[in-house]
């Protein structure tokens, strides 16, 4: 018998007992955005650490100027890989509140369909069920053996959902502290219900807000048009010219950094079924609007961006109004892949635009913030152990997916602590987060326990 497989067997004899802790915990308010729920968040960190307690990790609150980060630290065996594990506590704001069928802070199982449960309640999936996989697993590893397989360290944060302003500054004064051979951050999904998954790129970005300025008023465009500058025509056009008639974007200097996806990876994401009237055709649409040539997950997952979020400009109420504008907005944003330098990028952008501006109009630029793309090295043997780990437990073998989006708090790792992360959660795309009626799927909460386990069994070897 392995060391693994009595963990194995408590995980799934005691699966009341951690449903229950589970409960406990989605019970609390823990809404960060909304001040009225500040002292619901410091009972929220303040029970994760109690319950880290009994599992015999060195636990604290560690206060910031939001709300309190959870740390955590327990050793390990020597020479044994020190891991980093990371949630948030915090979540989403339940408004609107009469879509929900019922009281989002008093969580339950419901039966979807025979044989498949789920657990209902803000924060289910979102992260508190994420995180207590993990804890669990911590769990029981001691009550089987004694101590954990590897030296463990856990953040939880309290931020995530009101944009983590507290996590730099912590990260930064507490970088020895916190510093470990890599990162685990459950925050993410598995590609189906029987499918796990490892994300391995996250795309970065880049935000612009632009305001193009012409005349020092709103003019009647009887009496100025065809003589005036007319801010919202010169937006429009600039903004045109950013893409080629193929998709691309035209910026000089826009694809520096811009790696060919290997040919293997691109093979495992055809085999994964998606195409593009999977993709699109939920949403109303046919024809991809991207590089051509491209598959609709290479274009989400492994190439950059350049998208318009908003334009304002002029008379937007009711009925007609004959006027030019004195000054036309646009909102900008930029995923970025592999090695796009972000500053390279929005100083690109920029340059661009001023280059497009007739002599007698000016331009604002306002950024929104910027962060670089994450790539885990396909050769790494972290990744490869756990995609064993995980092809063990479920009844599909693990994939490799990105993530079109972007969690910022990896590449926070790695420009505060110098590591690489693995992504590892088990959410599934209806799982409403953020959404009236969120739910997790018992068997993610249940088998994640078991996936974790095998992962912190399979990282010692």
């Amino acid at each position: 018998m392995t060391a693994l497989s009595p963990v194995l067997d408590r995980l799934d004899k005691s699966l009341d007992q951690s449903l229950a802790r589970l409960f406990d915990l989605l019970k609390i308010k823990s809404i960060s955005t909304d001040p009225a729920f500040s002292a619901d968040c410091r009972k929220a960190a303040e029970w994760l650490v109690a319950d880290l307690k009994t599992i015999g990790f060195d636990a604290a609150v560690r206060d910031t100027p939001g709300h309190p980060m959870v740390v955590a630290h327990h050793d390990g065996p020597a020479g044994a890989p020190h891991v980093l594990f990371y949630g948030h506590y915090d979540v989403q704001p339940v408004d609107p509140l009469n879509l929900w069928h019922d009281d989002p802070f008093d969580p339950k199982i419901k039966e979807t369909e025979p044989g498949r449960k789920v657990i209902t309640g803000r924060g289910s999936a979102d992260d508190k069920g994420q995180l207590m996989t993990f804890v669990e697993a911590c769990r029981a590893w001691k009550a089987e053996h004694g101590s954990l397989p590897c030296r463990v360290t856990i953040l939880f944060e309290g931020e995530e959902e009101s944009g983590s302003p507290s996590l730099k500054p912590f990260l930064d004064a507490n970088a020895k502290e916190l510093k470990a051979d890599f990162a685990l951050v459950c925050d993410t999904g598995m590609w189906d219900e029987t499918t796990p998954a490892i994300t391995t790129t996250l795309r970065g970005l880049v935000g612009e807000e632009i305001t193009v300025k012409a005349a020092n008023r709103d003019l009647h465009s009887g009496e100025y048009g065809g003589a005036a500058a007319n801010p919202i025509r010169i937006l429009a056009r600039i903004l045109a010219d950013i893409h080629d008639e193929t998709g691309r974007v035209t910026i000089p200097g826009f694809y520096d950094g811009v790696e060919e996806t290997p040919s293997q990876v691109l093979k495992s994401w055809e085999q994964l079924g998606e195409t593009t009237e999977t993709f699109l055709g939920p949403i109303g649409l046919s024809v991809p609007s991207g590089e051509k040539g491209r598959s609709v997950l290479e274009l989400v997952w492994a190439r950059p961006t350049a998208e318009f979020n908003g334009i304002t400009g002029g008379y937007t109420g009711k009925g007609f109004k004959t006027v030019i504008a004195a000054e036309a907005s646009a909102k900008v944003s930029f995923r970025l892949v592999h090695k796009q330098n972000p500053d390279k990028i929005r100083a690109a952008f920029r340059k661009f635009v001023e280059e497009r501006l007739p002599a007698d109009c000016s331009v604002e630029f306002h950024p929104h913030g910027g962060s670089p793309a994450i790539q885990l090295s396909y050769e790494s043997p972290f990744l490869t152990k756990a995609k064993d780990a995980l092809s063990d437990e479920w009844p599909k073998p693990a994939v490799m997916i990105g993530s079109g989006g972007s969690i910022p708090v990896v590449g926070d790792f790695q420009t505060f602590l110098g590591m690489e992360s693995l992504l590892v959660g088990f959410g599934l795309s209806d799982d409403r987060i953020h959404s009236p009626n969120e739910k997790y799927e018992m068997s993610s909460f249940h088998k994640g326990q078991r996936s974790w386990a095998r992962i912190l069994d399979a990282l010692t070897r």
